[in-house]
């Protein structure tokens, strides 16, 4: 028999050579699980990011509205109602001290409040002026807005001409003349609007002077506190009212002490 041929034989991985490869195939398992939990990681943020973005915005409450109401108010010198218009007409008095003037109480608001009001001169009409052509008048009043430790917030100025009746707003009822009227009547219109700061809770209107201009003399001019230089009326506010207060929580009454 033929002589076998001699192979040689493959060589055994020894044990360093197969603690190596299972080393490297730690690391490899290492590595992918690494690598999967960070894609996790990215997958996760992402997704919670979008649902941020898409999330919609916290509400704001919404704001109070603008409220506008005839305003409170104490009239030292009622002039009258009006037979026509039947409004109330308040004759503003000369002085020195706001505690002298027309008080205007604000109600409970949030931010600045806003007065609105009709500024008028005051005429004592007379029947026998008229049919001597001595009737004429120019009236210039200036008043002032003043706060209850009389700092003053505004000024305001009203300038008219009376020649006839019909210059006259209205006749205010409970007078002596023909008609049941009083012979002083409001003429001339000016509208006023004042600002008022938020932290005030009143307001006054105070006279300041009056200048009268005739035909027949010079100029008669009226500073005297306590004298009536002009007249106001349909007096309104316009204001954002105030959160309503929340109830005071009731005291706890004490428990029982069970009897012994």
């Amino acid at each position: 028999m033929p002589d076998r041929l001699n192979m040689p034989n493959a060589p055994q991985p020894t044990q360093r050579q197969g603690a190596e490869t299972q080393s490297h195939r730690g690391f490899l398992k290492i590595v992918l699980c690494v690598s999967v939990s960070l894609w996790l990681v990215i997958v996760i943020g992402s997704a919670g990011l979008l649902a941020q973005a898409r999330r919609a915005p916290a509400r704001r409450a919404p704001a109070v509205a603008l409220k506008t109401e005839p305003a409170v108010f104490d009239c030292p010198a009622l002039l009258g109602e009006g037979v026509t218009t039947k409004r109330m007409f308040c004759d503003v008095l000369t002085g020195r001290d706001s505690s002298d003037g027309i008080i205007i109480e604000l109600p409970p608001h949030t931010g600045p409040v806003t007065l609105m009001f009709d500024l008028h001169n005051r005429h004592t009409y007379s029947e026998d002026l008229i049919r001597t052509n001595r009737a004429y008048r120019r009236y210039t009043a200036t008043i002032g807005a003043l706060t209850t430790d009389n700092n003053l917030l505004s000024r305001a100025v009203i300038q008219s001409e009376f020649r006839t009746a019909a210059d006259l707003i209205d006749r205010v009822a409970g007078g002596a003349a023909p008609g049941g009227v009083k012979a002083v009547a409001p003429t001339g219109v000016e509208p006023i609007v004042i600002t008022i700061p938020a932290d005030q809770e009143s307001v006054s209107i105070l006279g300041e002077k009056l200048s009268v201009d005739r035909l027949d003399g010079p100029p008669d001019n009226f500073t005297t506190p306590g004298r009536p230089v002009a007249v106001i009326s349909n007096v309104m506010l316009e204001y954002r009212p105030a959160p309503a207060r929340r109830p005071a929580a009731a005291p706890r009454r004490p428990a029982a002490t069970p009897a012994r």
